[in-house]
């Protein structure tokens, strides 16, 4: 390969992403790994591609929607350009009524979405029928949402990679001497790099733990209920997730949180009840302190950028952090987001 145009450190969701996207858009592209593809929080197993809900708009919920509309076409060109299914899919998702406030609130919210959503997917309100695979409603209705999509982590990881190679691109593991701008997608050691020398810390790691039982729900929506997210994936596979722990003294170990997740799982959708679980998986989520993803040159670093701040919104956003940023390393046009912009976290 010919010397890179741009070198991105890091090969999680958002350093593939924008690595994949400036190959499209012509430049030559390295992508510097300190261990593996995925080897931060983008290596885990939930992968839910849920939205805002459509209320009280602004840009990060309007940003968000175009990422997730766009979502479909986004990964069947990563799919077709290295032969990798991400396993995509839009399924929707399922939540529980909980109360009559919750049932005015869910009927407003239709018709918000009705604008919105510009028309390109609903929300709605349904009775509850007591099938398998939904989670119980004490008022006897559900919300039923066809935006919500998911992928699997890793397969998406592995399907970006296989495009980026296709395409020219290549994958160094350990140091590399960085030609061109340089883009740091570091995840939670970045935020820390970031804030080296700072008043405060622009960001700090969640611990997620979350697990995977071994049962077919592909076709089947989300079911999200009491904070978690029960997602079907499209290899036989349904992943549950997570906590959120601010302290911990072991970043991959899973504990009794994790046993009460699986336990709160059986009981939501009790055909999970004799379903095994396959894997506990827990990681680190880089969350930075504006809450919104991290965009832009890196401060009195001339010729470096951040893309930070996934924490759990990065799947689904990922496309569209990828275009801002190449906008602007390659382009020099600036479109991120007011919200998104690295002076929020500092």
């Amino acid at each position: 390969m010919a010397t890179p145009d741009l070198t991105v450190h890091g090969a999680g969701i958002f350093g593939l992403s924008i690595a994949w996207a400036a190959l499209l858009r012509g430049a030559r592209v390295q992508v510097v790994e300190a261990a593996h593809p995925g080897a931060g929080s983008s290596g885990g197993i939930v992968g839910a591609l849920a939205p805002h809900v459509p209320e009280n708009w602004n840009s990060k919920k309007a940003f968000q929607l175009d990422c997730l509309l766009g979502a479909a076409k986004w990964w069947r060109e990563v799919q077709e350009a290295g032969g990798v299914d991400p396993l995509y899919a839009r399924t929707g998702r399922l939540q529980a009524v909980m109360d009559d406030g919750g049932l005015a609130l869910a009927h407003t919210r239709t018709e918000t979405a009705k604008v919105l959503w510009q028309g390109r997917a609903d929300w709605q309100v349904i009775a509850a029928t007591g099938a398998d695979w939904e989670p119980f409603s004490p008022t006897g209705w559900l919300i039923h949402d066809t935006l919500t999509a998911r992928l699997h982590p890793r397969a998406a990881g592995a399907a970006l990679l296989a495009a980026i190679k296709a395409k020219g691109g290549t994958l160094v593991i350990g140091e590399a001497a960085a030609v061109g701008p340089q883009v740091w997608a570091t995840g939670y050691a970045g935020l820390l790099d970031i804030s080296q020398g700072r008043a405060r810390a622009v960001g700090a790691g969640v611990k997620g733990q979350a697990a995977s039982f071994r049962y077919d729900a592909a076709t089947l929506p989300q079911v999200f209920t009491e904070g978690l997210h029960i997602i079907g994936h499209g290899d036989g596979t349904v992943a549950i997730g997570s906590t959120s722990e601010r302290e911990w003294e072991d970043a991959t170990s899973t504990d009794a949180q994790l046993d009460t997740l699986i336990a709160k799982a059986r009981a939501a959708l009790p055909c999970l009840a004799d379903a095994p679980v396959i894997e506990r998986w827990a990681g680190i989520r880089p969350r930075s302190r504006s809450r919104a993803p991290m965009l832009g040159a890196w401060p009195d670093r001339a010729g470096h950028f951040i893309a930070n701040g996934g924490f759990k919104i990065g799947f689904g956003m990922a496309s569209g952090v990828a275009a801002c940023m190449v906008d602007l390393v390659l382009d020099g046009r600036d479109t991120i987001p007011d919200d998104f912009r690295v002076e929020a976290s500092l």
